[in-house]
């Protein structure tokens, strides 16, 4: 089988010196199991996210991403853009789809982005890690290389805003998505197909602004998670994945809680399960540690 090639928008949040260098890499060992080569863009920027938290203008937005996108179809002609982050897929996708669509955007942008001797054409797709699993791959083809299944290990799938709304998943329901819950089915463990809280927001950026609110929803998250059964919760978004592990403390506190579930990656997951080690699946990088994982990766 070819190795499949793509133009890989790592991000800030995902990139190895990120809080996230752990998504990063497990993505590259289950990369290198599917044989799915990542070719970073590069001289990237930010995806601007923080610009739009900040109302700093639509213009300047979009811009930072189709600079992005501009060198990818400078540098990478003919392979299609993924991002591991989900904040990043959903603003670079969104820049595409509004300024394809404006004309006068477009000559905007483009006018800017001539200044560097780049120009945006916007034809590529623009994907995240897990579109590629499902659509490129598949389920039968992520199950095959399992070594080491996840037995009976309850994991509640937290997909949350961004890969769900207002885009999501090719075939998958915005209000009860089943990717995550299929891909914990693949490497053995058991998915918690009834847990409620799989797309409810983590509060993104209020952790920071206005944490209290932030806090209401990753408790919200939790709770569901616990009594549901779950041994640990997995997400495909960094800023969900460091919401809910990081704040956990501060929430036991605010709600008399004892919480201490290990919060991980889809990626984390799979590498675990195709043989990796703790380390190369990035499990020295959680905060509360995945235990149950470690172990098994251990054999």
């Amino acid at each position: 089988m070819a190795t499949k090639q793509y133009s890989f928008y790592p991000g800030c949040s995902s990139e190895r010196k990120a809080s996230a260098a752990n998504y990063m890499t497990s993505v590259e060992s289950m990369c290198k199991t599917l044989d799915i080569q990542l070719n970073e863009i590069p001289d990237w920027n930010c995806c601007a996210a923080s610009i739009g938290y900040a109302e700093g203008g639509e213009l300047p937005r979009h811009t930072m991403n189709a600079r992005n996108i501009a060198i990818s179809e400078k540098e990478h002609p003919g392979q299609d853009i993924v991002a591991t982050c989900a904040a990043c897929w959903l603003g670079t996708r969104e820049t595409q789809e509004r300024v394809v669509h404006s004309g006068e955007l477009l000559a905007d942008i483009n006018n800017i982005l001539s200044d560097a001797g780049l120009k945006m054409e916007g034809k590529k797709p623009i994907r995240h890690m897990v579109e590629v699993l499902i659509e490129d791959i598949g389920y039968d083809g992520l199950k095959k290389p399992v070594k080491k299944p996840l037995q009976d290990i309850k994991i509640a799938g937290y997909v949350g805003c961004q890969t769900n709304r207002p885009f999501g998943v090719d075939g998958e329901s915005f209000e009860n998505p089943k990717y995550l819950d299929k891909m914990v089915e693949i490497v053995g463990a058991q998915p918690l197909e009834k847990y409620d809280q799989k797309v409810t927001c983590c509060g993104g950026a209020l952790a920071f602004s206005e944490p209290d609110k932030a806090y209401v929803q990753i408790n919200k998250i939790l709770e569901s998670a616990y009594d549901h059964g779950a041994e640990m919760v997995v997400t495909p978004c960094p800023v969900c994945q460091m919401n809910v592990e990081v704040y956990q403390d501060m929430i036991n506190k605010k709600f008399n809680k004892k919480y201490k579930m290990p919060v991980v990656y889809y990626s984390q997951l799979m590498a675990v399960a195709y043989g990796a080690s703790a380390k190369e699946a990035g499990l020295d990088g959680n905060i509360i540690r995945a235990t149950k994982l470690e172990e098994i990766a251990s054999k």
